[in-house]
């Protein structure tokens, strides 16, 4: 090697070892400056999805309306019966199994992991922060689910929706139909705060968790979100809008045109009615919805129920041996071979982001599956579970890349769990996304810049460095009084920086690209090329031989 190339060498291990010690000291003081500047008990609940500052002031949201999501979009009409998506799905299956197929193992467990909003520039970007965490470069580590022998593409549009929300996305992944934005578990036949068509069952779509439940398996879900969020909620709810989480929230969202005495809300559904008041683990945040406002739950906050029914207490009647947790230690404390279900609640709302979390007293998602895993492998028959990263979309929509970033390392450890204690011949693990951010690794910079800073090669035309990570649209495009970009040299080694954005919107957005499937196990190889996401279950039910669509015993 040249005296050139030993100087570059060498000037390279020093950058990236300065990286590595401000990456570290950046991890150190994030948890206390976030702290500082957010009040964690307001920022974590439902009005996150409505707005929040990086200070925890609310924002004016008077232009703002959720609901506003579910409104004016057209829906074609061929899309509305399931029918459509079941066919569609069959013919994607049966040009897959009609390729030479070398894998005859059937799934007795799948193993469903979702990273909320988890584009494929998030993935990237959180592989490289990964490396260079370890003080290299970081382009070139890899995440756990990377590694998997085969991946694939998911197309997200829902029926009435060119890009997504997590509700049609969760439909679609879970229950193999496309329905409209904001609802659940129904067809696109049920249009927007009509719950009258979503109570009917003749709109209603049949969740994977169902299907595994029918072929005697164990199931359950695992989320960082709420119980009641719109991921897992897709595992057992019908609904016609997501909001609707508690019967309180009916009167808030429903517009006047709903009564929670006729419409069922989404945490009533998890305790009472099947497939959910089946599931043998639930863990997850948002304790607030099964309570009644007359009760404090264990985090200080009253319940949200205005009927005065107290869920837990229902579900505990229903399951005088299930085991309650609500912090780390009753959790991992759970013998697995005694106590059959479990339902854990960690937090009022959603749970806190793991750099914000108190490590004492939340589990992390690694120990979620973990406990999730030993509680579900005690059925020899299998089992299905539905395990969610879901503050990876909080991150992107707060424009706050250092803590998206790290709930995808989490989502990695919890995946590297489950294939450690799993074994490949019999388990099937996927996983993907439910819909994009739009998330970009701008410009040209060179190997081991730091992702999270300034990118040190390019500038605008103006001369002004900018960051390698920004959004399309957000909170902050950091703007001096003549519209010029300003030097964000020094705001950006702030650890709550918010990232920039080119569109001033409340909050981030999602995104309509496509998203990665990864996937390891019996029939993995399935999960390759382009596809509709409402396909996923469908190849799930297929390897494990449930449902009743095509199934892989169907070819013996």
């Amino acid at each position: 090697m040249g005296t050139d190339a030993k100087s570059v060498d060498e000037q390279l291990k020093s950058r990236m070892t300065k990286l590595y010690v401000i990456l570290v000291l950046l991890g150190v003081l994030v948890a206390p400056s976030w702290s500082a500047s957010l009040d964690m008990i307001n920022v974590h609940s439902q009005d996150q999805l409505l707005g929040r500052s990086s200070s925890g002031k609310t924002r004016d949201m008077s232009a703002f309306d959720p609901n506003s999501l579910g409104r004016n979009k057209y829906t074609p009409p061929e899309e509305k019966n399931a029918q459509f998506w079941y066919d569609l799905a069959h013919a994607e299956i049966e040009k897959r199994v009609n390729l030479p197929q070398a894998d005859k193992r059937k799934a007795k467990n799948v193993i469903m992991f979702l990273g909320d909003g988890m584009s494929l520039s998030t993935v990237a970007a959180a592989r490289i922060l990964k490396g260079q965490l370890k003080g290299n470069t970081g382009e070139e580590d890899s995440l756990s689910f990377e590694q998997f022998p085969h991946t694939g593409l998911s197309r997200t549009y829902c029926s009435n929706a060119q890009v997504p929300d997590s509700a049609c996305t969760a439909t679609a992944y879970l229950c193999g139909v496309k329905t409209n934005i904001v609802a659940l578990g129904v067809t696109a036949e049920v249009n927007f705060n009509n719950c009258s068509a979503s109570e009917d069952p003749a709109n209603h779509v049949s969740s994977i968790a169902a299907w595994a439940q029918a072929a005697g398996k164990s199931t359950g879900i695992v989320t960082t979100t709420t119980l009641t969020h719109a991921s897992p909620s897709g595992a057992y709810a019908h609904t016609t809008n997501r909001f609707f989480e508690c019967d309180t929230d009916i009167v808030k969202y429903g517009e006047g045109q709903n009564d929670p005495a006729t419409c069922t809300d989404i945490a009533t559904q998890l305790i009472t009615q099947e497939p959910g008041k089946n599931f043998d683990v639930m863990l997850g945040g948002g304790m607030g919805k099964f309570l009644p406002k007359s009760i404090v739950d264990k985090f200080g906050k009253a319940g949200e129920r205005s009927d005065g029914v107290n869920l837990l207490s229902k579900w505990q009647s229903l399951h005088p041996d299930g085991a309650l947790a609500y912090n780390r230690k009753q959790l991992l404390s759970v013998d697995a071979t005694r106590q059959k279900k479990l339902i854990g609640l960690f937090n009022s709302g959603v749970m806190d982001f793991h750099k914000l979390a108190d490590p004492v007293q939340k589990p992390t998602l690694e120990e979620m599956t973990q406990k999730a895993i030993e509680v579900l492998s005690t059925n020899d028959d299998g089992y299905f579970v539905f395990i969610e990263g879901g503050l990876v979309d909080y991150g992107n929509h707060f424009n706050v890349p250092q803590m998206g970033l790290d709930e995808v390392h989490e989502l990695s450890k919890a995946v590297q769990k489950a294939v450690d204690m799993t074994d490949p011949e019999e388990t099937l693990i996927v996983v993907t996304s439910d819909h994009g951010h739009p998330l970009s690794i701008s410009g040209y910079p060179g190997r081991g810049t730091d992702i999270l800073g300034l990118n040190q090669h390019d500038t605008d035309v103006n001369g002004i460095k900018y960051a390698t990570l920004n959004y399309a649209v957000g909170m902050q495009q950091y703007l001096d009084e003549n519209g010029q970009r300003v030097d964000l040299t020094e705001k950006i080694k702030d650890p709550s920086f918010v990232f920039p954005s080119y569109i001033k919107g409340a909050l981030g957005v999602h995104s309509g690209d496509d998203v990665g499937i990864f996937a390891t196990g019996p029939q993995s190889h399935l999960f390759s090329g382009m596809m509709q996401q409402s396909t996923i279950p469908h190849l799930m039910a297929y390897a494990a031989c449930i449902g009743d669509g095509p199934t892989l015993c169907d070819r013996d």
